[in-house]
């Protein structure tokens, strides 16, 4: 069957050569970077279509949405909201990695939930680095949760996450990016997540390895009452 134009098949495959192109600009390989669809107020049927397309990771923001519409789907599902410590034992069920371990608290909570399952769950460390951006830790007090979360024996470190300025000038959103880097050099991680539908092509100059897209993938998005 022909793609619909402006299909969710045909922007996923135009966003694939735009980023591979920016990789090679940067003298880096085309697949180093790997596209994480961000599903937030997306319906079930739009995440099928992304998978459909070539999509094998999402990222949800929300454990309830995740347990509606993500149950069961062939993709490596990621955590990139808050971590509420009321519900970290459902995110380490639901969720391949959680991306926003930002303190201590919930750290623990996560390993508690972790060993009860009997498995590690990899986590990335979300840094602040905006001065809009609610939570997060401070850059300068990264090496304490760090060491937190290295002491916490069902949790593995995989990197470092973070939200870029909204609306910042080049240079601010340059600048916010090197300091989560400098973060993500020192957790002994392999992935840095950095990189919306706004910024992505400055997070890849950065170093990013891993881009959250949603806007840029599914469209505009839909009103929350209409999201399921």
């Amino acid at each position: 069957m022909m793609l619909e134009r402006g299909s969710i098949a045909d922007r996923y495959a135009a966003l694939r050569r735009e980023i591979d192109g920016a990789l090679r600009s940067l003298g880096r390989q085309p697949g180093e970077a790997e596209l994480v669809a961000v599903t937030k107020f997306q319906s079930r049927q739009a995440v099928l279509e992304a998978i459909a397309a070539g999509v094998s990771a999402v990222g949800e923001n929300y454990v309830q949405e995740a347990e509606q519409k993500l149950a069961g789907l062939p993709v490596r599902k990621h955590f990139i909201g808050h971590v509420q410590t009321n519900k970290a034992r459902r995110i380490a069920e639901l969720f391949d990695i959680v991306e926003s371990v930002d303190r201590g608290e919930a750290a623990r909570a996560l390993d508690r939930a972790a060993a009860g399952l009997g498995r590690r769950l990899p986590v990335l460390l979300q840094v602040n680095v905006s001065p809009s951006e609610r939570f997060g830790v401070a850059p300068q007090a990264f090496d304490t949760l760090l060491a937190e979360v290295r002491a916490c024996g069902h949790l593995r470190i995989e990197g470092v996450m973070a939200i870029g300025p909204l609306s910042a000038q080049p240079g601010e959103l340059r600048d916010a990016f090197q300091n989560a880097r400098r973060c993500f050099e020192r957790s002994g991680g392999r992935v840095l997540s950095l990189g919306m539908s706004g910024d992505w092509r400055e997070a890849l100059a950065a170093g990013s390895t891993e881009l959250r897209l949603g806007t840029a993938l599914f469209g505009p998005r839909p009103q929350k009452e209409a999201r399921l």
